[in-house]
This record gives structure tokens, C-alpha cells and sequence, in this order.
């Protein structure tokens, strides 16, 4: 049965998780002689080292800490084992036993913004939903982002692009994917995603209806060295035809970057 602060713990890991909050749950997983304490102990560890509860304090905290951050910075667990015998060669502690503590990072759901409900934004909205991704789409026809027409879309808008930025922040975890009907309303779009940190922005569009957009933003005075961090078109080049092809070209290209592409490959047994 958990104790009063194991639930109180759980209850601000539930709270981060559901308010995309990176944050590490450090457990003492197995302990030998004599430690600070016991197995099962947990802390929680936030992405600027602020802490509730404690793995004993001192040196050793102090270590789990940076190794907590290393984690939200990687995305990875990570087992630690420290020997609490002779400071003067760096243990941290003078307690006599060992300790190995386990290290479990809870990240935030990467987000897929799609701006356009047409028949490749819902494509598009499959297709990350069942990747496992959020997924948010906004459109300004209503009938487009009702429950019926967008089933595997976790958040709907219907209003305009600055509605929906405004209601759903756009962070480091989100990928934007433009796939509106009108270059008008990627005219009025791209400067409000601009100044947003976005990991991935894409922009479908033939060439022509590109540099349409482009002139007009130009004339507006949006830097075009700005424009240079759009994917446009969007999606890697795979020769796609239907609109499933379409979105797969479009989520290949959002995990390639939110992945990283210069990633080694990786051999699978």
C-alpha cells in the first residue's frame, strides 16, 4: 500500500504528465547495509532541478539531481549504483552500504498541429494519432472538426489560426503541419507560427501557389530568412498519389526531424 507521500508524489507525476511537464521519478530501487533510505523511497525531479521528497540528502542527491536532468535532456532511464564507503575517493557519503537508484523520465507528448481539416489533415490526424502522437486540427468550417468527421483528433478548433495557437500552445514538442484549402490562409498563418518554437513547420502547396504565398509575405515584411525553417513542400519525396501516401510522406518527413536525421541506424534482431 503506498504511503501518504508516495501518493502525494504520484498525485504532482499525474499533474506533470497531464500538463506536458518533463519530469523524473527517482526511485531507490534495492539498497545493501547501512543507507540514508529505504527501497522504495521516491523523489520527483523537475527540468530545473527543483526536487520533492529526497533519496537521502547531501552529496548523493546532489548527483541524483544531475543525472534526473540528464534524463529529461535525453529521454532515457538510467540505474545508478553508489557506494557510500570512502568520500575521499568521491562516494557520496560516509554511511557504509549501497545504494542503486533508478532514474524514470516521463517526457511530453510530442504534438501534431494540423491547420487544415481537408481530406489530408484527417489523413494526417490518423495517421499521428495511431503513431501515438497528440494531435490538434483547426479549420474555420465547422462541419470539418466535429467529433464525426476528425474521430482520432484529441482537440478540435473551428475558428480562425490565431484562436487555436491561442488556446493551444505551441512548444519545442510540436510539429505544425499546414494543410489549409486557401493560400490566403496560409498568408495569414505563417507569421503567427513563426514566432513560435515549433520543432517542425510544413506548408503543402504546389511551387506556384509557394511563391505566391512568399511574395505576399515579402510585401508584408515578414523576414525572408525566416521563411528559410519551412519545410515546403511538405513531406519527403515519395512519389505519393493518394491521400494516405500523402500524410504518410507528411509524418515520415516530422519524424525524421523531431527524431533527428542524423540519428545511426539501428539493427534490429
Amino acid at each position: 500500500m503506498a504511503s501518504g507521500g508516495d501518493q502525494h508524489l504520484l498525485g504532482l507525476l499525474t499533474e506533470a504528465i497531464a500538463g506536458q511537464v518533463p519530469v523524473v521519478m527517482a526511485t531507490v530501487v534495492s539498497t545493501k547495509r547501512s543507507v540514508p533510505r529505504r527501497s522504495g523511497t521516491k523523489m520527483l525531479v523537475y527540468e530545473d532541478g527543483t526536487q520533492v521528497g529526497t533519496v537521502g540528502g547531501g552529496a548523493l542527491e546532489s548527483r541524483v539531481i544531475a543525472a534526473a536532468k540528464d534524463s529529461i535532456h535525453s529521454g532515457k532511464t538510467q540505474l545508478l549504483t553508489f557506494s557510500l564507503l570512502e568520500p575521499e575517493r568521491g562516494d557520496p557519503g560516509v554511511c557504509g552500504g549501497t545504494v542503486d537508484i533508478y532514474l524514470e523520465p516521463y517526457m511530453p507528448v510530442h504534438t501534431v498541429f494540423v491547420i487544415g481539416a481537408g481530406h489530408i489533415g484527417r489523413a494526417v490526424v490518423d495517421l499521428a494519432s495511431w503513431l501515438g502522437y497528440q494531435t490538434v486540427v483547426t479549420d474555420d468550417r465547422r462541419d470539418r472538426v466535429s467529433e464525426e468527421a476528425m474521430p482520432n483528433a484529441d482537440f478540435r478548433h473551428n475558428g480562425t489560426v490565431a484562436e487555436a495557437l491561442a488556446e493551444h500552445k505551441v512548444t519545442e514538442d510540436t510539429s505544425v503541419v499546414v494543410v489549409s484549402r486557401a493560400y490566403a490562409i496560409d498568408v495569414d498563418a505563417i507569421p503567427q507560427l513563426l514566432g513560435t518554437p515549433a520543432r517542425y513547420l510544413g506548408v503543402m502547396g504546389s511551387e506556384r501557389r509557394w511563391q505566391t504565398v512568399r511574395k505576399e509575405l515579402a510585401d508584408a515584411g515578414v523576414d525572408q530568412m525566416a521563411l528559410e525553417r519551412i519545410h515546403v513542400p511538405v513531406g519527403i519525396e515519395l512519389h505519393a498519389e493518394t491521400v494516405e501516401e500523402i500524410a504518410v510522406s507528411i509524418m515520415s518527413e516530422v519524424i525524421q526531424v523531431t527524431r533527428g536525421s542524423t540519428a545511426e541506424p539501428q539493427d534490429i534482431d
